[in-house]
């Protein structure tokens, strides 16, 4: 198991991950204004499906390259923090974004939503590199596995992630109009997300180096 200390830390990091809105976040709210609140809501757990393959993935991966080589383990946490720092600073360049572009037409099938939704779990990039970047920031490579420490983190983002899409699910598919209307209001809840971002790289990274 991670440390107290850094599970607590990783619990903030992918909180202030999960609730500036993304690729997922934006997904979904365009298949509410789609297929309404049971079609998103359907799209966040095939979305999870598709996240779910990635922390397995990076998990497998990542926790054998900790093990061969401490090095590699700093290098990644210090680029983990950087990564941090820039995903920040994008998130406050680019608040005023906010296109919900959705395919024409109303799926009905939930099959073909859960498929459809998986895959966009599984191409977020977003996701992706997070895992990669900032997995090992948390484990403690004298403990347990790390592939299963990873895997615990990677648990805990999963969970907390389906229960965020699924308020915006909800949210936006009773409110899709109002969502539709204002394209800047997004906006302040990306900048405080960025300076957040901002914030925990600049102390992970310093973290690291010291410790």
């Amino acid at each position: 198991m991670p440390s107290t200390s850094s599970l607590v830390s990783f619990l903030l990091v992918a909180l202030v991950v999960i609730v500036v809105p993304g690729p997922s976040v934006v997904f979904v709210i365009g298949r509410a204004m789609i297929l309404g609140t049971k079609g998103a809501v359907l799209s966040v757990f095939g979305n999870a499906i598709g996240v779910g393959i990635q922390i397995i993935a990076v998990a497998l991966g990542v926790g054998s390259l900790v093990y061969a080589s401490p090095t590699a383990f700093f290098v990644i946490k210090v680029l983990g923090a950087g990564f941090l720092v820039f995903l920040g600073v994008q998130g406050i360049r680019h608040r005023k974004d906010f296109s919900a572009q959705v395919e024409n037409g109303v799926e009905t099938s939930t099959a073909k939503i859960l498929l459809d939704s998986a895959a966009v779990g599984i191409t977020n990039a977003k996701t992706l590199v997070f895992f990669i970047a900032t997995f090992p920031l948390f484990v403690n490579p004298a403990g347990d596995s790390v592939i299963l420490q990873m895997l615990f983190l990677g648990g805990l983002f999963f969970v907390m992630g389906i229960a965020s899409d699924v308020v915006w699910a909800v949210a936006a598919g009773g409110a899709k109009h109002w969502f539709a209307r204002s394209a800047g209001r997004l906006a302040g809840i990306r900048l405080a997300g960025g300076v957040a971002l901002i914030g925990l790289g600049v102390y992970l990274g310093w973290y690291s180096l010291v410790a």
